[in-house]
């Protein structure tokens, strides 16, 4: 589901299994950045029960697509590897300037969001919310 925002900022894209987390974490980023970034979020599977969904996904990248490329934020591992389904499946112009990023869903995607927020390049925009877990 779609949140505007602005089309050069980096897009936001939260993935969970479930729909009122995704929903959560969304309204939480916009609570916190406000409407300068693109976000959307998705989450359950088709049947309404908990999952994820490589459709949903992509009408999600798609949605908060940007010129600045898109940030997505996963909860479990089906997530990811719907997101990253959902990736190979997006045109080759898109696929390069889309990441995954290895944060906690909430957390990163406030940071990813501020950082998205102020206009900074997708790698600054992972490497803020990824700045939460040690490497």
């Amino acid at each position: 589901m779609p949140l505007n925002g602005r089309a050069n900022n980096v897009g936001i894209v939260i993935v969970s299994h479930s729909p009122d987390v995704a929903r959560g974490a969304a309204d939480m980023v916009r609570q916190m950045v406000g409407a300068e970034v693109p976000l959307a979020w998705c989450g359950g599977d088709p049947d309404g029960g908990l999952g994820t969904s490589v459709d949903a996904v992509i009408n999600a990248i798609d949605a908060a697509w940007s010129e600045g490329g898109v940030a997505i934020l996963v909860d479990l591992g089906g997530a990811e590897t719907n997101s990253e389904m959902a990736v190979e499946m997006m045109p080759a112009h898109k696929r390069s300037r889309i990441v995954i990023c290895n944060a906690p869903i909430v957390e990163g995607a406030v940071m990813a969001a501020t950082e998205a927020s102020g206009g900074s390049a997708l790698s600054e925009v992972r490497n803020a919310a990824e700045e939460l877990y040690p490497r």
